[in-house]
């Protein structure tokens, strides 16, 4: 067991994250809301168990908390609970978009399939468009009871966060730490740009909320996230183990219980001053752990996690991860070369309104409109020069016509929705069609 001394302890974990140039991977997580098939009503969990139960016949094995299955394992990949039942998909660390892109669509029939059989809908957007809060059918998991006690002091729609919304990740790898830094810039940067490219939630509680983003609304008003100034400044590996040791523990594990560690920070843990705990030194896991309770739109692990974006359909799970690829992965230094020029404040106001004006934000008096246009080029450019082709001769390129037609045609998938919803007043056109 490797137990954490000092910061120096963090930093070189950091450190131990630097891959080779052809060991760069992609790992994608997207997340998505069920419901009752003969209503609009969220499933609970018992319904949740019967879908994990159903997938196991793909070859996916139960994890258990207290005899509740709670998460499935199949080799690299796995399947989570939100705090609200949300199915989440973590995806293996894969070579190309292409691999990505099979991945997802063989989860998404997976589940599928388990939704037919149950009888229940998915639907691909990232904030629920129903259930009120309180309506939410919660997971059994120990850690969500601590997270709803404890987010909303510092973060007033917390709990919105938790039960009524979706995203999508994006986790990318450095080959350094100068990398790193360059990479982290570049990603926070970016974020109000995911926001509105991507922008999938704008129907609440059965209403247009006034927002394309209303997720990317939520988590700015939610603890331990957001998009600090000091991320558009150069982050360096240290930098990060100075904010994560004075970032407040949630909770630390003990005998496989939760215990809740509010008023701790992990500073205390490393300087053995967790009572809870015996004053015992937090070892790699507890690390991790922590680390996993930062909710930051970009965060350092052993790679670098984008957070940014909804929750999208089908072909922006290719699309999404491409766009990012292209540029972080291929053509780093002109895309970083243009976001340089930038003014800090500009970035952090547009970062504000950016889930309201979505594609019509300005930064450095471009709208994110003409920013994504250069940024998609300069992607598509980077995928063809990785030139990583499939079966058929067609390199990644191919999976940035999603992005490509939210900017061509300037208008986002919230804003189809608002369209339709207006028309119509009902929903159902956002379901999953179960052929």
């Amino acid at each position: 067991m490797d137990f954490i001394n000092s910061k120096q302890d963090l930093i070189n974990y950091f450190q131990e994250g630097c891959k080779k140039e052809d060991q760069l991977s992609i790992g994608v997580e997207h997340e998505k809301f069920l419901f009752d098939g003969h209503s609009n009503q969220r499933v609970n969990f018992e319904t949740i168990t019967k879908v994990f139960n159903f997938l196991e016949k793909f070859g996916w094995k139960p994890i258990k908390e207290k005899n509740n299955v709670i998460a499935l394992k199949r080799e690299d990949q796995s399947i989570t609970l939100e705090p609200g039942n949300q199915v989440e998909l973590s995806g293996a660390k894969l070579k190309s978009i292409h691999l990505v892109c099979n991945e997802s669509y063989k989860f998404l029939d997976e589940l599928k399939e388990a939704c037919k059989k149950i009888n229940l809908k998915m639907m691909s957007v990232s904030f629920d468009p129903f259930t009120k809060l309180q309506s939410v059918p919660k997971t059994p998991k120990q850690r969500y009871e601590i997270m709803t006690n404890e987010m909303p002091k510092k973060g007033e729609l917390s709990l919105h966060m938790m039960y009524q919304t979706c995203g999508t990740q994006i986790n990318l790898d450095y080959t350094s730490e100068k990398d790193f830094v360059k990479k982290f810039k570049l990603s926070s940067f970016l974020v109000p740009i995911s926001i509105a490219i991507f922008a999938n939630s704008s129907i609440v509680e059965n209403k247009n909320s006034g927002y394309l983003s209303y997720r990317s609304k939520v988590w700015q008003h939610t603890a331990r996230a957001g998009l600090p100034k000091y991320f558009l400044e150069d982050m360096n590996f240290e930098k990060y183990a100075d904010m994560v040791m004075k970032m407040p523990l949630l909770f630390v594990l003990k005998d496989s219980n939760h215990l809740n560690a509010a008023g701790k920070t992990f500073k205390d843990f490393v300087a053995g001053n967790l009572s809870i705990v015996n004053n015992a030194k937090p070892t790699i896991r507890d690390f991790k752990t922590h680390l996993a309770t930062i909710f930051t739109e970009v965060r350092l692990k052993q790679y670098i996690e984008i957070r940014s974006l909804d929750t999208c359909e089908w072909d922006c799970h290719c699309g999404a991860p491409a766009f990012y690829v292209g540029l972080l992965y291929a053509s780093l230094d002109e895309a970083y070369d243009i976001i340089s020029k930038w003014n800090i404040s500009e970035v952090l106001n547009a970062y504000i309104n950016a889930p309201k004006k979505g594609l019509n934000t300005l930064i450095e008096n471009k709208t994110i409109l003409e920013w994504g246009k250069i940024f998609l080029s300069l992607s598509r450019k980077g995928l063809e020069k990785r030139s990583i082709k499939n079966d058929a001769g067609k390199d990644e390129s191919i999976f940035l016509r999603s992005v490509e037609s939210i900017l061509t045609n300037e208008k986002t998938k919230a804003e189809i929705t608002i369209e339709k919803f207006q028309k119509n007043k009902n929903l159902d056109f956002l379901y999953e069609k179960k052929e």
